[in-house]
C-alpha cells in the first residue's frame, strides 16, 4: 500500500512569472524521496507562470481561480485540496535552500505546542530580511520592517521588538518563540491549523500571517523562529504588477489586524486614531509611487 503524503507544499500564485518554477524546484529538490503533495492555487493570473505546474505534475496540482480571490482564501483552498499533516505555505516568489525543511520539521517535532515554524528568509542579496516580528501596535508603523525610522535607529528596543535579528538567538538555541512568522515561507502543522479554521479570509492581502499566528496562540500554541533554515525570497513580485492596489492592501489589513486584536470595541477611539494614521500613511505612500 502507498503511504500518503507527509508534506503539502501550498503556493498561491499570481503572476509570478518564472519565479513559481523556481519555488516548486526547491519544494522537489527538498522533499525528493518523499511522499509530498503540492497544490498552486492561481488567482487568474494574466502572465503564463501557472504553466510551469506542467513540470511537477506528478506532485502537484493546479486550482485555477477565475478572479483574485486572495492570499488567505487561495492557502484555504490548498488546504482543503490536500492532506498531509505538515503544511509549507510558501510565496511563489521563494525558494528554500539545501536543509531547510528538514531543520524546520525537527524544530516543529521538536515542541508539541509549535503550531508553526518559519526559517531565516534573506533577500536575493543576502540580507536578511526580517520574517520573525513582535506583534504589530500603534508604533509598528513607525518602527517596522521597512520604515526610514527603523533604519535610522535599528538599536532602539522598540525597533529590535518589532524585528527579531539573528544575534537576538542565544547561542545554541536551534529555534526561538516569536510572536509571528512572515507567511512567505512556513511549515506548519496541519492540526493547528485546522483548530483555528485556517487562515482568515477577510484579509485580502498582507497581516493575515499576524493574525492566524495571533489566533494560534490565543489557543494555547505558538509560533517559532528557526534561523538554521533558510530561503531566499524576492520580495513583491506578484504585487509588481497591481502596485497601487497592494499598497491600499496592505494599509486596509493593517487596519483590519488593528481593530480585530488591538481594539476590538467598535467605538474604541484608537481605532479613529489608527484609521487616520494608516490613511494618511498609504496616500504617501501611493504619491511616493507616482498614483497620485
Amino acid at each position: 500500500m502507498t503511504p500518503g503524503p507527509i508534506y503539502a507544499a501550498i503556493l498561491v500564485n499570481y503572476n509570478a512569472g518564472p519565479e513559481l518554477e523556481r519555488a516548486l524546484r526547491s519544494i522537489s529538490d527538498e522533499l525528493t524521496g518523499q511522499p509530498w503533495e503540492g497544490v498552486v492555487i492561481d488567482n487568474a493570473s494574466m502572465d503564463d507562470s501557472a504553466a510551469a505546474v506542467d513540470g511537477f505534475a506528478a506532485h502537484v496540482r493546479l486550482l485555477r481561480n477565475t478572479a483574485n480571490v486572495g492570499f488567505a482564501r487561495g492557502v484555504n483552498q490548498g488546504l482543503a485540496a490536500s492532506k498531509a499533516p505538515y503544511v509549507l505555505v510558501m510565496n511563489p516568489d521563494c525558494r528554500l535552500m539545501a536543509g531547510a525543511i528538514t531543520t524546520l520539521r525537527t524544530a516543529l517535532d521538536a515542541h508539541d505546542q509549535c503550531a508553526i515554524v518559519g526559517p531565516r528568509v534573506l533577500n536575493p542579496d543576502g540580507s536578511v530580511q526580517g520574517s520573525a516580528r513582535g506583534d504589530p501596535d500603534m508604533l509598528t508603523g513607525l518602527f517596522g520592517r521597512t520604515t526610514f525610522v527603523r533604519r535610522l535607529v535599528p538599536f532602539l528596543r522598540v525597533a529590535r521588538r518589532n524585528i527579531v535579528v539573528d544575534d537576538a538567538i542565544r547561542s545554541g538555541q536551534e529555534s526561538v518563540v516569536v510572536d509571528w512568522l512572515s507567511g512567505a515561507c512556513m511549515l506548519a502543522k496541519r492540526a493547528a491549523l485546522t483548530a483555528v479554521r485556517g487562515f482568515d479570509e477577510r484579509f485580502f492581502l498582507y497581516w493575515e500571517d499576524a493574525d492566524l499566528c495571533r489566533r494560534l496562540r490565543n489557543r494555547g500554541y505558538h509560533v517559532r523562529y528557526v534561523p538554521g533554515a533558510t530561503a531566499i525570497h524576492r520580495v513583491g513580485q506578484s504585487s509588481r504588477t497591481a502596485r497601487a492596489f497592494a499598497i491600499r492592501a496592505f494599509h486596509d489589513s493593517a487596519y483590519l489586524y488593528y481593530a480585530t486584536h488591538v481594539a476590538p470595541t467598535r467605538l474604541n477611539p484608537k481605532r479613529a486614531v489608527a484609521r487616520a494614521i494608516l490613511q494618511t500613511r498609504c496616500l504617501l505612500q501611493l504619491v511616493a509611487a507616482g498614483f497620485r
